[in-house]
């Protein structure tokens, strides 16, 4: 059998970038190599930092990458890594839209791409995951659906692979998606052993659990504003659609859309999620047992509230006080 080498390309963005996405990346599909050296097999990865030239980059105002090649340089590649990057977005974009006709001549080439956490601002910009699913920051959700409504942005994934395009969610779970492709590329059991030397969760697939709900408030719509605060101070009560449609003088159906529209968020989910985060906040912080903190945030029925607790956060109320109190 013909042993062929993956060509890995590590770009190094234009501006604030997340070191820690380059250099993972780079140590990763490394370690990946020395792994198999140790199990008798021949390395398989040959990973090089591509920039949009050879000038280096200088992050943090202390950091200096030097890129191993420039784009032009760089006729054929296997899978380009876009790490995080860090600023106003329409200026990050701007600043490096030269890789993108690059990044899309390899994907028609046969390349697979991946985006780590926000570098999922600039994959989109590409146009590559229009109608395909997409995950980043759970932070930047709100921002990312905005810019680009044509992507199915799935916010709770820690993980997408769709047709040679993968993404990753928030932070350090770009690791998650790194130990994926050494398990598809080079098998379960080199994943398994890179897995345990930087002690990452391999089968991690939901970032829910880390989400903290703050209330969507950058729109403009006032009204909108004044009952989202209204929930946020009264959750424990019960509240209906028509006395908060009542409260901000439209009629229901009216005021439900625009309440959507500025929230992204239908008013229940808005109610279930402003519950959800104070109950999560009891259970990290308090000795209450479940049925009092379910009260202490309006719910009466116990199977609605696990329901609901587990479809927010990924975890049962039970398990959720296990790995956070």
């Amino acid at each position: 059998m013909v042993h062929t080498m993956k060509r890995i390309s590590i770009l190094v963005p234009r501006g604030a970038t997340s070191l820690g996405c380059i250099e993972g990346s780079f140590i990763g599909f490394s370690r990946a190599n020395e792994v198999l050296e140790k199990l008798g097999r021949p390395p398989l990865f040959d990973v090089k930092l591509v920039g949009m030239t050879k000038e280096p980059q200088i992050y943090d105002r202390l950091f200096t990458v030097r890129p191993d090649f420039a784009i032009a340089e760089v006729a054929k590649t296997d899978l380009i890594i876009i790490p995080a990057v860090n600023g106003n977005m329409d200026e990050v974009i701007a600043a490096n839209k030269g890789f993108f006709p690059w990044i899309v001549e390899q994907y028609k080439n046969g390349a697979e791409v991946a985006s780590l956490c926000v570098g999922a601002f600039l994959l989109a910009a590409t146009g590559l995951v229009e109608g395909k699913k997409c995950a980043t920051h759970w932070l930047a959700q709100n921002e990312f659906r905005r810019m680009f409504p044509n992507v199915n942005l799935v916010s709770e994934k820690v993980i997408t692979d769709e047709k040679g395009v993968y993404s990753s969610g928030g932070a350090n779970s770009f690791w998650n998606l790194i130990m994926y492709l050494i398990d598809k590329y080079a098998g379960r059991e080199v994943a398994i052993m890179c897995a345990k030397i930087y002690e990452i969760e391999i089968e991690r697939d939901s970032q829910a659990p880390f989400v903290i709900f703050s209330g969507q408030k950058n729109h403009d719509d006032e009204p909108i504003k004044e009952v989202q605060s209204f929930i946020e101070s009264n959750f424990h009560k019960k509240i209906t659609i028509e006395q908060l449609a009542a409260m901000s003088a439209m009629g229901r159906r009216t005021f439900e859309r625009r309440f959507k529209k500025a929230t992204t968020n239908t008013v229940v989910e808005y109610m279930q999620r402003v519950k959800i985060e104070a109950a999560k906040k009891s259970l990290e912080t308090n000795r209450k047992n479940v049925n009092e903190v379910m009260y202490d945030v309006g719910y009466t029925d116990t199977k609605a509230f696990r329901t609901t607790f587990k479809k927010i956060t990924g975890l049962s109320p039970i398990d959720y006080r296990n790995k956070y109190n």
